[in-house]
């Protein structure tokens, strides 16, 4: 499958609360994951950009849904991230309403990225989204962050792990994709996989 000609790529609005969501007119792929897991990352590597989304060492730094129009064609959003933030609990527990509200809702989301570090296992978090995911009947994308900070025999071993982790939910271990922001290892896979769901570019 070809890889799509990334011709234009902006940022269109955050979204803090579902009313102010833009019309469902265009297709969706949601990037959701711990926060500093590397989605920012992921999706400018993807769109061949280095600053269209703002990435930061400092875990919480996004605090709404992101939209951005690829190509006129089809959102990327770049959800908030769950976990350790250094935000309130208040503001934590609005951002999960949001996403799952998002999640639950859009008609027009044909997948969810789902990043993970590849050195660690998935959390009583994944593991909820996870549940959520199948029960909602929604594609899910997974991949692994990182993967420049395993060595090449380590990756067998870690992925054998995550898999036993999510035995009781079905995940197969060659659902994951490994990525690197650091050398773009992954980044024809992924495309290859959101167009796959997307069913072209």
């Amino acid at each position: 499958m070809t890889i799509p000609k990334i011709t234009a790529a902006e940022f269109l609005l955050s979204v803090h609360q579902p009313g102010q969501l833009p019309p469902g007119d265009r297709p969706e792929v949601a990037f959701l994951g711990r926060s500093n897991v590397g989605k920012s990352s992921l999706i400018n590597c993807l769109l061949g950009r280095r600053n269209l989304v703002r990435t930061s060492n400092r875990p919480g730094c996004t605090q709404a849904l992101n939209f951005f129009l690829i190509n006129n064609r089809w959102y990327f959003v770049d959800l908030p991230g769950f976990g350790y933030a250094a935000v309130s609990k208040g503001l934590k527990a609005a951002w999960g309403r949001l996403v799952m509200a998002y999640l639950s809702t859009r008609k027009n989301l044909t997948a969810v990225v789902l990043l993970q570090d590849g050195r660690r296992v998935p959390g009583p978090e994944e593991l909820f989204l996870w549940e959520f995911f199948r029960e909602h009947g929604l594609p899910v994308i997974p991949v692994l962050t990182k993967v420049d900070k395993l060595k090449q025999g380590e990756r067998a071993k870690q992925l054998k792990n995550i898999v036993v982790a999510l035995a009781s939910l079905g995940v197969k271990w060659e659902e994951f994709l490994w990525f690197s922001a650091v050398t773009h290892e992954g980044r024809d896979k992924v495309w290859t996989r959101l167009l796959q769901c997307r069913g072209g570019a």
